[in-house]
C-alpha cells in the first residue's frame, strides 16, 4: 500500500477521500492519524492556489506524498462569493449556519433561480511531481435549510436536475456526484496509471 497524506481536518471530507481511494493502492493517512491538525493559513486567491498551500505545508513537515484540497461555493449573482472565502463567510470562527444564513440574506431581494456551483480543486504533490485536478457541481441556493446529511452549504444547495438538497441526499448517492468525488475521482485516475 502507498500511503498519502491528506492535508486537511475536515472529517466529513477525510470520510469522503477515503472512500474514493477504497480498493486502490493507496492508503489516505489523516492529519488525525498522524496526532496534529496544523493551522494553516490559505491566503492564495484561487481554489487551486489555497490547495497547493495546504499541500505543500504538510509536505515540508512529513516529506511524504500529500493531497490536498480546497474547494467552495461560487453564486452567480454574487460574483463568484464566496468563493475561497466559503468557509469563513460569515467571518471567522462562524458554523457552517452562520454562513448559510448570511447567504440566503444575501440573495433574499435577488430573483430565482440564484444559479451556483460547488468548485473543487484537488492536488497531489510529492518530491517529483505535482497534479491538479477540477470539479464542479452546478445547481441553485433556495432560501431556506433543508435536510440534515453533509456540511457546509448543503441544507440550501440543489443540484441540477435534482428536487432535493444535498443535505436531503444520503452520503452514498452526493459522493457519486459531488464536486470532491469529481476532482478527487480525475486525481486518482492520474495517480493510479
Amino acid at each position: 500500500m502507498k500511503e498519502i497524506i491528506f492535508a486537511s481536518g475536515n472529517k466529513g471530507k477525510i470520510a469522503e477521500v477515503k472512500g474514493i481511494f477504497s480498493g486502490t493502492d493507496y492508503q489516505i493517512i489523516s492529519l488525525y492519524d498522524l496526532g496534529a491538525v496544523p493551522d494553516i493559513i490559505e491566503d492564495g486567491d484561487t481554489f487551486e492556489e489555497n490547495a497547493k498551500i495546504k499541500a505543500k505545508f504538510i509536505f515540508d513537515i512529513y516529506k511524504r506524498p500529500v493531497i490536498a484540497d480546497d474547494s467552495g461555493l461560487t453564486v452567480e449573482q454574487l460574483h463568484g462569493a464566496p468563493g475561497v472565502y466559503s468557509a469563513r463567510y460569515a467571518g471567522e470562527n462562524c458554523t457552517y449556519l452562520d454562513n448559510n444564513l448570511k447567504l440566503i440574506n444575501a440573495l433574499k431581494d435577488l430573483p430565482d433561480p440564484h444559479k451556483a456551483k460547488f468548485v473543487c480543486c484537488a492536488v497531489y504533490l510529492d518530491n517529483k511531481n505535482y497534479y491538479h485536478q477540477t470539479g464542479e457541481l452546478s445547481g441553485r441556493i433556495i432560501s431556506e435549510l433543508k435536510g440534515s446529511n453533509g456540511f457546509g452549504y448543503d441544507p440550501v444547495f440543489i443540484a441540477d436536475r435534482f428536487e432535493q438538497t444535498l443535505a436531503e441526499m444520503d452520503s452514498s448517492q452526493k459522493n457519486k456526484m459531488s464536486h470532491r468525488a469529481l476532482a478527487f475521482n480525475k486525481l486518482k485516475e492520474v495517480l493510479i496509471k
